[in-house]
């Protein structure tokens, strides 16, 4: 039985080497996790489960990681979740581009673990 206070992360990602091992860390950092494979799939679990933050990569089958940071804004019962953007691409326009749908924060790919559960603490205001 999880605790109110458990906050819920869902990792949408079509790397599993990525996905395996970011479910390892913040499941150690006592967060719950969920996982998605695909853009439609991310969705579809937001909306089910109503996650707290969404880890979301941009090139993913489907549906991108834009359209469904753009579908989680626009659907009410989800605005407030935060959104961190991961993605090989750090080009400054898809930075942008991420930050101006509604994206919370960006981070690229290969990044810092560390630095990536400062962050989702952050997001959380944990």
């Amino acid at each position: 039985m999880t605790t109110t206070t458990t906050k819920k992360v869902l990792i949408a990602d079509d790397e599993q080497n990525i996905v395996i091992s970011l479910e390892f860390l913040l499941g150690r950092e006592g967060f719950q996790v969920l996982v998605a494979q695909d853009g439609e799939e991310a969705l579809a679990k937001a909306r089910a489960e109503k996650p707290d933050l969404v880890l979301l990569d941009v090139m993913m089958p489907k549906m991108n990681g834009f359209d469904v940071c753009q579908a989680l804004r626009a659907d009410p019962e989800l605005s407030a979740v935060r959104i961190l953007m991961l993605t090989a691409k750090g080009r400054e326009t898809e930075v942008s581009k991420g930050l101006g749908l509604g994206a919370d924060a960006y981070m690229t790919k290969p990044f810092s673990t560390k630095e990536l559960v400062v962050q989702v603490r952050a997001l959380l205001g944990l």
